[in-house]
């Protein structure tokens, strides 16, 4: 007896239309790898002919960062605490607050809270940095003035905790996402031992959405790593090796702002460091997400 085949034929307009859909994905992913590989071999390149100048020990025991100045020093560490400094103060501000709005909206608000709340939380990551930066400066320092009369004009702490508030919806939707993937069945258990929403939320949702929640967290450190225009317009735009919060400092990434206006002359050596601070910086954030990604595998809870 004859088998009928019931394949249908190929369409060949078909699947001409599949083959340039193809090539087109497999360019679009190219040309991200080789922006990627370009950025990373001229920074390379430029920071070797950094090195070639300065020695990498000066670079990293030295305490002071004057390359602008006649007496040339090329200590990184005063701009590494200030990044440091300014990032950690967001973070304080970023994660829980981040966290209690991602557990308030993945465990207790309703559908129709949830739909307004949730969009309204994630206009702040729309607003421009540089109002942020300016908000800052212009209000944020003031106000603290009044409560701490110390504090300059220019500091890193009303940077940070402005940094802070433009960092919670990355925390806040990240988190909620993983927290909202925990299946249902972990809370209809807990809450069958007699468990409050409460104790579900934090004691058996928040635990077993731990990895989504470090890579938010991780994610949002990198983001506060790499700002660039509010610690330029609110920290100020002096090196120092100092943990105070109170006084004018200068990030990583305030200081390439700096160097980028085009005062510096190309090819000299204070336009060298600019690759250097910016590779410093790359590694910086690199690491992070290696971190980010090491933590989420390691913690990463499977779920039939």
């Amino acid at each position: 007896m004859a088998v009928t085949d019931l394949r249908k034929p190929i369409n060949p307009v078909r699947a001409i239309g599949e083959r340039i859909i193809q090539i087109a994905l497999l360019l679009a992913a190219a040309v991200s790898i080789f922006t990627t590989a370009g950025i990373v071999f001229s920074l390379i390149f430029e920071t070797i002919a950094f090195f070639s100048e300065v020695s990498i020990i000066e670079f990293l025991t030295d305490t002071e960062w004057t390359p602008l100045f006649a007496n040339q020093r090329f200590g990184i560490w005063p701009l590494v605490s200030a990044t440091v400094l300014t990032s950690a103060i967001a973070m304080v501000v970023a994660v829980p607050l981040g966290l209690i709005a991602a557990i308030f909206l993945s465990e207790f608000a309703n559908d129709r809270v949830r739909r307004t709340v949730k969009p309204l939380l994630e206009i702040l990551a729309g607003i421009p940095t540089v109002v942020y930066g300016y908000f800052a400066l212009t209000f944020l320092t003031p106000l603290l003035r009044n409560f701490i009369p110390t504090l300059s004009i220019f500091n890193s702490l009303s940077a940070g905790l402005i940094m802070g508030v433009m960092l919670i919806p990355i925390v806040a939707s990240l988190s909620e996402d993983a927290l909202s993937a925990v299946p249902n069945s972990l809370r209809e258990a807990a809450y069958g031992l007699g468990s409050t929403r409460f104790e579900v939320a934090v004691h058996v949702i928040l635990p077993a959405a731990i990895s989504g929640v470090i890579a938010s967290i991780v994610l949002a450190f990198s983001r506060a790593v790499g700002e660039t225009m509010i610690v330029a317009i609110a920290a100020g735009q002096n090196p120092r090796l100092t943990f105070d919060p109170t006084v004018p400092v200068m990030t990583m990434t305030s200081y390439i702002v700096q160097v980028s206006l085009g005062d510096t002359p190309y090819g000299s050596l204070s336009y060298h460091t600019l690759y250097a601070v910016g590779f410093t910086l790359f590694l910086f954030t690199f690491v992070l997400n290696i971190f980010s990604y090491w933590m989420v595998r390691k913690f990463r809870e499977v779920y039939d």
